[in-house]
C-alpha cells in the first residue's frame, strides 16, 4: 500500500480502498459532516457508515460538499438487525440510499448475524447486487460458522467480513478462513477503542517515531486488513493517514501478533442482544 487512497481487489474485481474513515458514534449534523469532509480533504476515499449510526444524511451532505467526484469515493453502509429479512432489507437499503443521496452504494453489509434472518437478508443483498444498486455485498460480525451456514445456500460469496479486529483480538483463525474463501477482512475498532497503553506498542512507537495508533494501523495494513479508524478531530484524522513513510519489520509484526489476548471491547457475535 503506497498511500491513503491505495486499494485492494475484492473477489468480484471491484477495487476498495484499504484505508478509510469509520463514523460509528459520530454525531449527526456538523460533527459527522466536518469529520467526513476533513477525511476526504486529507486523501481518504472510503467512508464507512451504517443505518444504526444515525448519521447517513450527514455523510451524504459531506460527500456532496467535498468537491470530490462521487465515482472516486467508496461508500459503505449496513442493514440494521431490526430491518433484516428479505422485503424489509430491500426497503432499508432504499432508505439508506435516500438518506445518503446516492444513486448507488459501493458496499452493503449485514450488520450482525441475526439468527433465523440473515439468510433471507443475504438473498435481498444478492438481488440488490444483481440489480446494480450496489457494487459489492458483504457481512459484518460473522464468525466462520455463520459464514459456513450462509455459504451453504448463497449464490454470491461475501466480498467482505467486517469484524472487531486489533492487536488484542487479532482474529487469526477468522483471517485464515476468509483468505481461503476469497473474503476480505475489514477491521472495526482497529485502535482498541483507545486502549493503546501496552508496553510493546509503546516501545515500537519510540523505535519508529510514530504514535501507538500509527503503529497499530501500519500492522493492520501489512497484514492486508482493510481498516477504518474513527476520529472527529482533523489533526487525528490526518495523523492516522500518515502511515506510508515507514514499515514494520517482520520481527516487530510478530511481536504485535504476540500480544493477542482474544479480548473484545465490543459484543461477541454469538452473544449479542440488540
Amino acid at each position: 500500500m503506497k498511500n491513503v487512497a491505495s486499494t485492494v481487489k475484492l473477489n468480484n474485481g471491484v477495487d476498495m480502498p484499504q484505508f478509510g474513515l469509520g463514523v460509528w458514534r459520530v454525531k449527526e449534523g456538523s460533527q459527522v459532516v466536518d469529520s467526513v469532509k476533513a477525511a476526504i480533504a486529507s486523501g481518504y476515499r472510503s467512508i464507512d457508515t451504517a443505518a444504526a449510526y444515525g448519521n447517513e444524511e450527514g455523510v451524504g451532505q459531506a460527500i456532496r460538499e467535498s468537491g470530490v467526484p462521487r465515482e472516486e469515493l467508496f461508500i459503505t453502509t449496513k442493514v440494521w438487525n431490526s430491518e433484516q429479512g428479505y422485503e424489509s432489507t430491500l426497503a432499508a437499503f432504499e432508505d439508506s440510499r435516500r438518506k445518503l443521496g446516492l444513486d448507488y452504494l459501493d458496499l452493503y453489509l449485514i450488520h450482525w448475524p441475526v439468527k433465523g434472518k440473515y439468510k433471507d437478508t443475504w438473498r435481498a443483498l444478492e438481488k440488490l447486487y444483481a440489480d446494480g444498486k450496489v457494487r459489492a455485498i458483504g457481512v459484518s460480525n460473522f464468525h466462520p460458522h455463520h459464514l459456513d451456514d450462509l455459504l451453504a445456500d448463497a449464490k454470491v460469496v461475501p466480498a467482505v467480513d467486517q469484524v472487531e479486529l486489533h492487536p488484542l483480538l487479532n482474529q487469526a483463525e477468522l483471517r485464515r478462513y476468509c483468505e481461503g474463501k476469497g473474503i476480505r477482512v475489514e477491521a472495526w475498532s482497529p485502535l482498541m477503542q483507545g486502549n493503546l497503553d501496552h508496553p510493546v506498542l509503546t516501545e515500537l512507537s519510540v523505535k519508529y517515531g510514530k504514535s501507538p495508533a500509527q503503529v497499530i494501523l501500519r500492522w493492520h495494513l501489512q497484514h492486508g486488513i482493510i481498516v477504518i479508524p474513527k476520529s472527529v478531530t482533523e489533526s487525528r484524522i490526518q495523523e492516522n493517514a500518515r502511515l506510508f513513510d515507514f514499515e514494520l519489520s517482520e520481527t516487530d509484526m510478530a511481536r504485535i501478533d504476540g500480544i493477542n489476548e482474544n479480548r473484545r471491547f465490543g459484543s461477541d457475535p454469538d452473544n449479542f442482544n440488540f
